[in-house]
């Protein structure tokens, strides 16, 4: 298992906790309103067209035939803060928990039938009637069980290299409370699955579908709950500035084109590196700013310091100088603030570097896990030149003046 898959085991269990403090915090600033949260459980179906990104799904496998269904089936724990607590003054229409999925692709000799375990996050775009509203909701987090193949797999249809991929999914739906416990969904999402860069091959599997699910809620407001007009009404100050500082590693896989002729390098890289981002809060739910971002990338700048050519051995080098592999560029970002998880999406230019492997643009898209109120978890993953994939960013960071 791979730093980043054993960091996202080590984010699941550290999130864990978190529903109980928060609760437990919630309840002292409403000591008169009981529960402090709101508990649901979910169940969602979602049938799903596979894009025919690769070989294997294009017809390429031990069937012959194109392959373009996709499934899965959800189940789903989730809190939302009560209205008389501050979180829940701020965030009325926020829901997190963690769900649980299986997976099919109706192939499960060459593809496996994943199993995967994700937070998840959703809120509300717009209310269209007093039950109907149009949500949001991502999932986050680690898929199990996928067929392994191997680089030298003799067939074109190679598409995973390992057997935990990430999982990724945003959906969009419709929201309807037909009754105060109960609510029924039914929308559209997308889902991703890659393993970051960090085995070959990689080509990644993706789906687009619809879903509809079932939502019940466990508790709910009591009715001698005090008037809304009684109920204290909380304010997070806007119009600031706060700094995020980040540290974060990651591994990746590495391959050339050498004199006309393409290398897989074998083992890993390491990626290490910061960002330093002063961010302007507008509102409780966003932050802009620009960032900072210095990196260190053990695999740059290879190819103009090939050592020996080998068949059985292949390609070795000399160590570029680390004045070669390092790179610093500034990036705008734009980040969604919501309890416990914020969302951070970025497009920068490397400004220094001495190397074609970081030469041009690169964007980011980076969760981050909140701890305390200054510290928090970051699992990030950085494209190149907005097609390229580049690595994961597994780290940890810092918020000065957080309010």
């Amino acid at each position: 298992m791979s730093f980043f898959h054993k960091f996202l085991l080590i984010l699941f269990v550290t999130y864990l906790p978190l529903i109980p403090v928060v609760a437990e915090e919630s309840a002292d600033t409403a000591r008169s309103v009981s529960p402090a949260v709101r508990q649901y459980i979910g169940f969602d179906l979602r049938p799903a067209y596979l894009v025919p990104t690769n070989a294997l799904f294009r017809g390429e496998n031990l069937k012959g035939k194109r392959m373009t269904e996709a499934f899965s089936a959800h189940l789903k724990y989730g809190f939302q803060y009560n209205p008389h607590t501050r979180q829940g003054s701020l965030y009325p229409h926020a829901n997190q928990g963690i769900g649980l999925s299986y997976n099919t692709f109706f192939n499960k000799r060459e593809i496996g039938n994943p199993v995967a375990i994700y937070v998840f996050q959703s809120s509300r775009i717009g209310s269209l009637s007093p039950v109907l509203s149009l949500d949001y909701e991502w999932n986050f987090g680690a898929s199990f069980g996928w067929k392994k193949h191997k680089v030298d797999f003799n067939s074109p249809g190679s598409i995973i290299g390992s057997k935990v991929n990430a999982y990724i999914n945003l959906g969009f739906f419709l929201n309807w409370k037909f009754n105060p416990l109960w609510g029924l969904t039914a929308g559209i999402d997308l889902t991703h699955f890659s393993n970051g860069n960090t085995r070959y091959p990689n080509s990644g599997v993706n789906t687009i579908g619809a879903r509809i699910g079932l939502t019940h809620c466990l508790t709910q407001l009591p009715a001698t709950s005090a008037p809304p007009t009684q109920t204290p009404v909380y304010e997070k100050r806007a119009g600031y500035m706060s700094y995020d500082l980040i540290l974060y590693g990651g591994l990746k896989c590495k391959g050339m084109i050498h004199e006309g002729n393409p290398f897989l390098l074998p083992g890993s890289f390491g990626v290490a590196g910061f960002n330093f981002s002063p961010m302007y809060n507008p509102s409780r739910s966003f932050r802009t700013g620009i960032s900072l971002d210095g990196q260190y990338d053990q695999s740059a700048n290879l190819r103009e310091h090939v050592a020996e050519v080998d068949e059985q051995n292949g390609i070795k080098f000399y160590r570029p100088p680390f004045k070669e592999q390092i790179n610093i560029g500034l990036s705008v970002r734009g980040e969604l603030v919501m309890p416990i998880f914020s969302i951070n999406i970025g497009i920068g230019y490397n400004l220094y570097q001495k190397s074609k492997d970081t030469q041009g643009f690169y964007q980011i898209a980076a969760l981050k896990a909140s701890l305390t109120r200054s510290v928090f978890l970051h699992v990030g993953y950085q494209l190149f030149r907005f097609h390229l994939p580049n690595h994961l960013m597994v780290g940890a960071g810092y918020r000065f003046n957080a309010r």
